[in-house]
């Protein structure tokens, strides 16, 4: 009988598909149709009666009828679906207690050493795919896999609701075709993204779980990794993040927009003082009144690159362009900022709100 797992007899499915039946009937009737007593006929229609199953009219003798089996079962499927919810999140959290009076016992178990490049893969997999609120990354070459393999995954879990922090390292932006094959569309589904000129070790951090460290960053480090469970180990590495992610520069992308701009009181006639309130003595540390013709995408993106340090070499690898090309936009976007080295421009870029 197929019904068994619902919690359903033999002898219940056997008189509950007579009744579908034969609707209306009274359970003598039913019990000659199902060749059982008619005791047992009526205790099991009443059970039927409780879960929901069957009606029963007021007459007598009483009569019973089927409610239809795509309302009654799918209902009853949707309890069991529920129920086995709770046992699964039940059996998690004792896994976890377990877990967490072992590790007390044996502190080497918040560590586990991955030694295989395969584990190494699917273990970063893994803690992506499980995340179920947060997934925070340190992205740096060496990498195991091709960057950006993993997109179309990404994507779905971010449309789900799993948030994704990424701080990439520059050497990440300039890897040929990373910045507008992955970033950028990553970004433009909601993931936030931020650049560091020099991130000091790659980290994948599911939810305050789990993480995944490599062994090295030398050649051939990234086939071992550190599988850090919670532990105090796992909190420093949290608060590392969040640290970096504070220092971080954001990366404009599609979905940026203009920085508001920042607001300035009127003057102040009984206080002269007050530098940046007068337009005849201005403050020049005062952010510059927003540029009515900002920056394009382009020119954003590259003034995000500049601001990280990237050599030319490095922003033409990741925009796709030649080295000369590079050139000649750096300085014509330098021109139009009015800055006479890299480090004025992006000054001028944050004072007018294109950063």
């Amino acid at each position: 009988m197929t019904l068994g797992v619902l919690g359903i007899t033999d002898e219940s499915e056997r008189v509950y598909t007579c009744l579908v039946r034969t609707p209306n009937c009274s359970s003598a009737q039913l019990a000659a149709v199902c060749a059982l007593p008619t005791a047992v006929v009526g205790r099991l229609l009443s059970r039927l009666v409780e879960e929901g199953l069957a009606t029963r009219s007021t007459g007598r003798p009483p009569r019973f009828t089927a409610v239809a089996p795509d309302t009654a079962v799918t209902q009853l499927i949707s309890d069991r679906e529920r129920e086995l919810g709770e046992a699964r999140a039940l059996v998690h959290r004792l896994a976890e207690m377990h877990r967490e009076a072992a590790r007390i016992n044996d502190p080497a178990m918040a560590v586990d050493l991955l030694s295989n490049r395969d584990d190494v893969s699917a273990a970063a997999r893994r803690l992506s795919a499980v995340a179920q609120r947060q997934v925070r990354a340190f992205d740096r070459p060496p990498y195991v896999d091709r960057p950006g393999h993993n997109l179309g995954g990404q994507l779905q879990r971010q449309k789900s609701g799993v948030a994704h922090r990424v701080i990439y390292d520059r050497t990440a932006v300039a890897w040929p075709g990373r910045l507008h094959d992955d970033i950028i569309p990553s970004m433009r589904a909601g993931e936030q993204s931020r650049m560091h000129p020099a991130l000091p070790l790659k980290i994948v951090i599911a939810d305050d779980r789990t993480a995944i460290i490599p062994f090295s960053l030398a050649p051939g480090g990234q086939t071992a990794a550190y599988l850090v469970h919670p532990s105090p180990l796992l909190v420093a590495l949290e608060s590392l993040f969040e640290a970096y992610w504070e220092r971080a520069l954001p990366i404009p992308g599609l979905a940026a927009h203009r920085a508001p701009a920042a607001h300035v009181p009127d003057a102040d006639p009984c206080n002269p003082d007050r530098r940046g309130t007068d337009p005849r003595n201005p403050d020049p540390r005062s952010p510059e009144p927003p540029d009515a013709d900002g920056p394009d995408e382009e020119s954003r993106v590259l003034l995000a690159l500049l601001a990280a340090g990237l050599t030319d070499a490095a922003i033409a690898r990741a925009q796709g362009w030649s080295e000369r090309t590079t050139q000649r936009r750096v300085q014509q976007l330098m021109r139009r900022l009015g800055a006479v080295t890299r480090f004025q421009a992006s000054l001028i870029a944050v004072r007018r709100g294109w950063l």
